[in-house]
């Protein structure tokens, strides 16, 4: 298969994943290996094609992100929404930053437990859509500190491979009172300082692997585009499914992949 459908392919995974409780890694670690691609290049090029998604995020909700940014010498409302976000950043960044070869190096290299990740996570989502408590908070600019930090640290469980970053935000906001749609809005701003910050760091792990990779750069901005096109059409969707359909439908869809998964390895 030519090298820029395979980016097309990764490009549209990346885009369709990362914002809805699949787990984008796992989704993209399970179609390298469907694929066949080498390690190498295709590492790096998955580390990459986030920065589609990240923008994504960044120009859907541009006129609300600018505005706190305008407001933040004279609003503390506004302050206290960076500070939400930050303190909801910092778990993960830390544990990521201190394990992230243990992560790359044990974690990623095994499908097995990634399929297991996938169907265990759709069980919680499952189960969380129906025992959820009533929501008390539906704004996420609003979010006590002591919510943010605890959503934080659900987020630790995204340093698995197919625990799905979003997915883990989500479920520990509404466990901690947020509603469904307020829940996936914060779990996108989060999204943009914890991208960025696991960006920089592999970038900086792989700068050697990126300096090889300058021949690539078509590939590499045919990713980009198709996961930040993508990215924009799936973040609307989402937002109408959980608010209308709750968590069930993502539960379903990664018992289904997690199993098919699992079947593909047994056979391989």
């Amino acid at each position: 298969m030519p090298d820029w459908i395979n980016a097309v392919i990764m490009g549209v995974v990346e885009g369709l994943t990362e914002f809805i409780p699949v787990s984008s890694t796992g989704m993209l670690l399970l179609t390298k290996k469907l694929l066949g691609l080498p390690d190498g290049f295709w590492d790096t090029f998955t580390v990459l094609i986030q920065l589609g998604a990240i923008l994504a995020v960044v120009v859907l909700y541009f006129q609300r992100l600018w505005g706190v940014v305008l407001r933040l010498p004279g609003d503390p409302q506004a302050r206290r929404f960076v500070l939400s976000v930050l303190v909801a950043f910092l778990p993960a960044a830390v544990l990521g930053a201190l394990f992230h070869d243990y992560i790359k190096r044990i974690l990623f290299d095994s499908p097995t437990a990634q399929c297991i990740a996938l169907i265990v996570g759709g069980v919680i989502l499952l189960f969380i859509d129906r025992v959820v408590p009533p929501p008390t908070r539906n704004d996420p600019m609003k979010l006590p500190l002591g919510t943010a930090l605890a959503i934080g640290l659900f987020q630790c469980l995204a340093l698995i491979p197919g625990t799905s970053r979003s997915g883990a935000t989500i479920v520990g906001s509404m466990l901690m009172g947020v509603e469904k749609k307020a829940a996936a809005e914060f779990s996108f701003f989060l999204a943009i300082p914890i991208m960025a910050g696991a960006f920089v760091l592999d970038a900086f792990k792989n700068r050697h692997e990126l300096a090889t990779v300058k021949g690539e750069i078509p590939l590499i901005a045919i990713g980009f585009v198709v996961s930040f096109v993508v990215a924009l059409l799936v973040i609307r969707a989402m937002l109408a499914i959980i608010t209308k359909r709750g968590l069930a439908p993502f539960g379903w869809f990664r018992i289904a992949v997690g199993a098919i998964g699992l079947a593909l390895l047994a056979r391989g």
